[in-house]
């Protein structure tokens, strides 16, 4: 893991939901990640999901960024397509809203983002041909949330 350090005693965060255990990946699951539990045991960061807040069902079908990244698809220069070729970019950028909206309500200045997913990916996202294939680029709720002065990482740059 990268050498970046929250400091939990007075920074508040906003986190993928997935990451704190709950059950709101596409596939009905999550992606556990420790540190980010104990944050929100402790208060000082708020899960949200914003593909569920965007209005998309749990289980959903897999969807990936097609034709650019996430500040892309907040340009109008992208699209979010599910792999049978549903256009989902409204209740992605719908629910990025949402998040940021939470964010800046509970006095969030950082945010743990689940790496590679359409949402929350930053740095990294699949390519948008279902391939597996990893491209430099952030998720549609991280390009927003860096766009309004939010810091993002993954849970893949937390410190242990």
């Amino acid at each position: 893991m990268a050498n970046q350090t929250f400091n939990p005693g007075e920074d508040r965060f906003i986190v993928s939901s997935c990451l704190a255990g709950l059950d709101t990946r596409y596939d009905g699951g999550n992606k556990l990640c420790e540190p980010v539990k104990k944050l929100v045991g402790q208060a000082i960061a708020v899960p949200f999901c914003p593909e569920q807040g965007g209005g998309l069902a749990t289980p959903r079908p897999p969807a990936e960024i097609t034709g650019g990244d996430g500040h892309d698809v907040l340009a109008g220069r992208a699209r979010v397509l599910t792999r049978e070729g549903k256009d989902v970019t409204q209740e992605f950028i719908r629910g990025a809203r949402e998040m940021l909206r939470l964010a800046q309500a509970i006095g969030a200045g950082k945010a743990i983002l689940k790496s590679l997913s359409p949402s929350c990916g930053h740095k990294a996202i699949y390519d948008g041909t279902f391939s597996g294939k990893i491209v430099t680029g952030d998720g549609v709720t991280s390009a927003l949330l860096k766009e309004s002065g939010i810091e993002v990482i993954t849970e893949e740059e937390l410190d242990d």
